[in-house]
C-alpha cells in the first residue's frame, strides 16, 4: 500500500521550518544511517512518543534554523522505512507519511511514534529514552529496572520484603479477611495460592493488602498525606497551610476509606463565593473515590513517597508516586487499560465491598460523576516521577453564563473583576474583562458609574422606560 502524500499550506511549511527540537519532536536529515535513526525511535517509544521529522537540514542562515531537503523519490526513504518495520514488526506503534509543498524539493518523512508497552531498543542492542531534546542510553542495570517497571514488565509489588511471614499470614487483617471471604482455607497456603508469598516471604502487595500496619514494614511507600491550603493559587505554601497535614495509615483496604472520608470531611468544611453568595464546595464522591483509589492501586511502589492529597479553595489534587505504566497516556488514560499492580488489584477486589468494584472503569466513573454536577473534567498531568489529577470546582458553563447568573441574584448587584474571576476560575485580568466587553457589547451589563481602576465594576444594563407625553 502507497504511503500517502500530504500537501502542505505555506503557514504549516513556515510552522515545519520552525520547529525547536524537544521532548516530543526531533529532526533529522535525509542523509541519517537508518542504524543512528533508531536512537531517537528508541528513546520516543519508551518515554511519551513523539514525532521524526526526516528530511530536514540544518539552515545557517536566517530566517528560519531548518530548510527543507527532502528525499527526491519516496522509495529513497525505503532504508528507514524498513529500519521501523524491524523495530515494530507488527506495524503497531507508529504511523507516517510524506509531507510535500509545491515550492520546496523533495519529500518530508513524518513519522508519529507511540508510546509502547514493551522496551523497544535501537539497533545497538541498547534501549534509549527521550529526556528533553536528547535520546539517553538506558546502559546500567538500575536504569533498566526502572524503565521495565515504568513500561509494566515488571512490578515491585512482586518484591519480596525482609520480613516474617506471620506479620501478614497471621494478621488481624488476614484473619478476618479469610473468614469473611475464604472460610475453607487457612490463611498461609492462599496467600501463596494467589503469589502473595515469594521466598518464604510475604510480597510488598501481601504487605499492603494484608498487614495490619503496612507503613511500619514499608515506611514512605503505603501511606496518604492530606493537606489543606486555604487558598487556590498555584502551589500550596507553608502560609496557607491549615493545620498539620493528616497522615492515613493502616492495610489498602482501610487506607481508601478513610482517605476518602477525611477529604469529604475537610471539604465539607469549605465555603467559597458563588453566584448565590457562600456556597459550600461541592465535588462528587464518586469522583474522589475513584481518583484515591486510582492513586494508591497504580503506584509504583517501588518509590519511597506517599500518596498526597491537597485540597484548595478550587480543587483537590491527588498525586500517586511513579509515571503512567506501558502505553498509558493522560491522552488515553479513559480508554486503555494496564495494571502496574496486577495481584494488588485483582486480590482487594475479593473483599467485601471492593473499593475497584468495576475493575478498569474507575477515571471513566469519576468523569461521568462531574459531568453530572455540570463540574469540569479532572485533569490528569504526568510529571518525572508522579502522576497527579486536579480535580477542579469549575462549572461547564461559560463565564458569560457565571456572570449573568451572579448578577441575577438580588443579593449581588454589581461584580468586580477579582469577583468574577474567582467564580469563573480565569486566571488572566484582562481576560476576564474581556468577557466582560463581550457581555456590553451584547447590552447586558454595563460599568458602575463613577467607578474606574481597580474598584472598577459591572452592573446589568438598566432598562430605562420611555414615556409617551400625553396628547
Amino acid at each position: 500500500m502507497p504511503i500517502p502524500v500530504n500537501q502542505i499550506t505555506d503557514k504549516q511549511l513556515l510552522e515545519v521550518l520552525s520547529y525547536v527540537e524537544g521532548h516530543f519532536l526531533d529532526l533529522k536529515a535525509k542523509e541519517i544511517k537508518p542504524a543512528k535513526l533508531t536512537k531517537a525511535v528508541s528513546a520516543f517509544a519508551n518515554a511519551d512518543g513523539g514525532e521524526l521529522y526526516i528530511g530536514i537540514a540544518e539552515n545557517v542562515t536566517l530566517p528560519f534554523p531548518h530548510k527543507w531537503d527532502g528525499f527526491f523519490r519516496p522509495e529513497d526513504a525505503n532504508g528507514h522505512l524498513q529500519m521501523f518495520e524491524t523495530l515494530f514488526p507488527l506495524g503497531e506503534d507508529y504511523l507516517y507519511d510524506f509531507l510535500a509543498h509545491p515550492r520546496q524539493t523533495g519529500l518530508i518523512l513524518q513519522v508519529a511514534i507511540r508510546k509502547t508497552k514493551g522496551v523497544v531498543k535501537a539497533s545497538d542492542g541498547i534501549p534509549y529514552i527521550r529526556r528533553g531534546a536528547m535520546s539517553l542510553p538506558v546502559d546500567t542495570h538500575s536504569k533498566l529496572a526502572l524503565l521495565e517497571r515504568n513500561k509494566g514488565i515488571t512490578s515491585f509489588e512482586n518484591e519480596p520484603a525482609t520480613v516474617e511471614l506471620a506479620k501478614v499470614s497471621n494478621s488481624t487483617t488476614a484473619i478476618k479477611f479469610i473468614l469473611d471471604v475464604v472460610p475453607t482455607s487457612e490463611p498461609e497456603p492462599w496467600l501463596r495460592k494467589q503469589e502473595l508469598v515469594k521466598e518464604d516471604k510475604p510480597t510488598v502487595s501481601g504487605i499492603v493488602l494484608f498487614a495490619d500496619l503496612p507503613q511500619a514494614i514499608l515506611p514512605k511507600r503505603s501511606g496518604i498525606k492530606i493537606y489543606r491550603y486555604k487558598t487556590s493559587d498555584q502551589e500550596g505554601t507553608r502560609e496557607t497551610l491549615v493545620g498539620d497535614p493528616i497522615s492515613v495509615e493502616g492495610c489498602v483496604y482501610d487506607l481508601i476509606k478513610q482517605a476518602v472520608e477525611i477529604t469529604k470531611e475537610i471539604i465539607g468544611e469549605i465555603q467559597v463565593l458563588g453566584t448565590k453568595g457562600l456556597e459550600p464546595v461541592t465535588y462528587p464522591t464518586a469522583t474522589l473515590h475513584e481518583v484515591i483509589t486510582n492513586a494508591v492501586l497504580h503506584r509504583d511502589y517501588a518509590i519511597a513517597d506517599d500518596v498526597h492529597v491537597r485540597i484548595f479553595d478550587n480543587r483537590v489534587e491527588v498525586e500517586s508516586p511513579g509515571r503512567l505504566p506501558a502505553h498509558i497516556t493522560p491522552k488515553n488514560i479513559l480508554k486503555e487499560r494496564f495494571a502496574r499492580n496486577g495481584n494488588l488489584v485483582r486480590v482487594i477486589n475479593k473483599f467485601p465491598d471492593p473499593p475497584n468494584k468495576d475493575v478498569g472503569e474507575g477515571l471513566n466513573t469519576a468523569f461521568e460523576a462531574m459531568r453530572d454536577l455540570h463540574l469540569k473534567d479532572p485533569v490528569v498531568v504526568e510529571h518525572d516521577n508522579s502522576v497527579v489529577v486536579q480535580i477542579k470546582h469549575e462549572r461547564l458553563a461559560s463565564a458569560e453564563d457565571v456572570v449573568m447568573e451572579y448578577l441575577d441574584n438580588p443579593d449581588n448587584p454589581v461584580i468586580t473583576n477579582r469577583v468574577a474571576r474567582g467564580l469563573t476560575g480565569i486566571r488572566s485580568e484582562n481576560s476576564m474583562k474581556n468577557v466582560f466587553i463581550r457581555l456590553r457589547d451584547r447590552n447586558l451589563i454595563e460599568q458602575v458609574p463613577g467607578r474606574s481602576g481597580f474598584s472598577s465594576a459591572w452592573q446589568k444594563i438598566k432598562r430605562r422606560n420611555s414615556h409617551r407625553s400625553k396628547p
